[in-house]
């Protein structure tokens, strides 16, 4: 592999680059689907290729290739180098790089069953089982589950003389059931919706969810909601649960702060940002509780790693800090902007794509409330639980978020169920009516495994980490 590389960046030297990188990925895939007691899908997908990234008076090129020989690098090289060449045509302004340490580096994420060596029938015979309890339940008309793995070796060389090998294990699984009658359809996932949820670790994790033992619970609850009231309109105080913070946090906090975005470089696909530059170190972003950082280093999190796909170790780093927007997600290129060093939070989905600013772990920090001890401190108000669906304006201001289920809080305790339950504001002002955060028992870190950005598309792992908190004068069960 190295000799590979370095023909490589030897080339791209030889063509006059002034930095150039390469990485080598493969990414193998496996997905298992069951519907209502049937194996719907067994998918395996493996990748393999580079991609050269090279800057020649201050414009970008990118080229890749899946064949893996001497003769191929030298011609993708140069494909590349023609296209920065190309680029001199059009380009506004020279591209510069802040400066990141040279480094030779191993890093394999944590995981203790591989779960490509779990065979097919012990996997089956999970999702099986569980989609077996399901259909018990006469109101559950459909049901899936699913499952999911991935490995992913990463070889990165860098012209400055950088050498990193990375490998990943990562799993996810999780089940979703329909219920209807001849009036409603009503949808409950465990325990998240989108594929359930996903980390960083091996088969363990999987095991860990307990599936089957969450279906009487999960199943009863969208029964349930069948014949609940539909939730109230008007002002209220809500508690929202972690899975649910979870996507707030991805939509209105971890998107806003790509400063690429800000910059305009993804305006005509993903839109640009609320958050410009001279709202840094000056806007209130929420209220002093509210404490958020990105954060790649923690073990096992699905947003994690040792390296982005420039090198850049991974790091924890302030987006707001006491309420105080305090930072934004940078590449080494546009950190420069900012006069800094890159944030490490550059990624390409594999070698065929060109990396992008893209989240890692964006967490909201723990705070110091019991859930007990909350629910017992609101009198009145709405407890919301698990993602169903969410709208958001270009700039990530203003926003609508509905939930599979929420329950009415009434003189400290829960009460009943509400379905179809919504919740609107802008971004600004819901984070500074948070007054109340639980502490770190009730901290959770969830996978998201389709964060999609960029043109061509390219599809993201992320994670966020959150506790259930609580917000106030918020206006809820707005359905149009």
């Amino acid at each position: 592999m190295r000799d590979f590389l370095n023909e490589g960046l030897n080339v791209a030297a030889y063509y006059g680059a002034e930095y150039a990188d390469i990485r080598i990925e493969e990414l193998q895939q496996e997905d298992i689907s069951v519907k209502n007691n049937k194996v719907e899908n067994i998918d395996f997908n493996d990748s393999l290729g580079f991609g050269v990234r090279v800057l020649k008076n201050g414009s970008w090129g990118f080229a890749s290739s899946s064949l893996l020989n001497l003769e191929e690098i030298r011609k993708t090289v140069k494909k590349a180098i023609e296209i920065a060449e190309s680029g001199l045509l059009v380009k506004s302004s020279y591209v510069n790089l802040a400066p990141n340490p040279v480094i030779t580096a191993k890093f394999v994420s944590p995981y203790k069953i591989d779960p490509f060596k779990v065979s097919l029938g012990e996997k089956i015979e999970l999702l099986l089982k569980t989609s077996e309890l399901i259909s018990k339940y006469q109101e559950i008309k459909h049901a899936e589950v699913t499952f999911s793995c991935f490995r992913h070796f990463k070889f990165f060389a860098s012209s400055e003389g950088s050498y990193i090998e990375q490998e990943f294990i990562k799993t996810g699984a999780g089940f979703q059931v329909w219920a209807i009658n001849d009036d409603d359809l009503q949808i409950r996932s465990y325990p998240a919706n989108c594929g359930g949820d996903f980390q960083a670790q091996g088969y363990e994790f999987v095991l860990s969810l307990k599936m089957p033992e969450n279906v009487p619970k999960i199943c009863e609850e969208a029964i349930s909601l069948l014949q609940a009231e539909q939730c109230p309109a008007g002002e209220k105080t809500i508690i929202i649960d972690s899975n649910q913070l979870a996507n707030q946090i991805h939509e209105s906090i971890g998107h806003p702060t790509e400063f690429d975005r800000v910059l305009g470089m993804e305006a005509s696909f993903a839109g640009t940002s609320f958050l410009t530059m001279d709202k840094l170190n000056t806007l209130k972003y929420g209220s002093d509780l509210v404490n958020v950082v990105s954060d790649a280093t923690i073990p096992g999190a699905f947003g994690s790693y040792g390296f982005d796909d420039e090198g850049v170790p991974a790091k924890r780093v302030n987006l707001i800090k006491n309420g105080i927007f305090s930072g934004y997600l940078t590449s080494r290129e546009t950190a420069t902007i900012l006069g800094q060093e890159s944030s490490g939070a550059m990624k390409a989905t594999n070698w065929n794509y060109l990396p992008l600013i893209r989240m890692p772990n964006i967490n909201l920090e723990p705070g110091t409330w019991n859930l007990e001890d909350l629910l017992a401190d609101t009198d009145d108000g709405i407890y919301f639980c698990t993602n169903k669906s969410w709208s958001i304006d270009d700039k990530r201001w203003n926003f609508q978020f509905s939930t599979e289920i929420a329950w009415e809080i009434k003189k400290g305790k829960l009460g009943k169920i509400y379905k179809n339950p919504t919740y609107t504001d802008n971004t600004v002002h819901f984070w500074n009516s948070c007054d109340a955060i639980c502490n770190s028992d009730y901290w959770q870190i969830w996978g998201i495994p389709n964060c999609g950005k960029g043109q061509p598309m390219q599809t993201g792992h992320v994670g966020h980490g959150a506790a259930p908190s609580r917000f106030r004068n918020i206006r809820v069960g707005v359905l149009e």
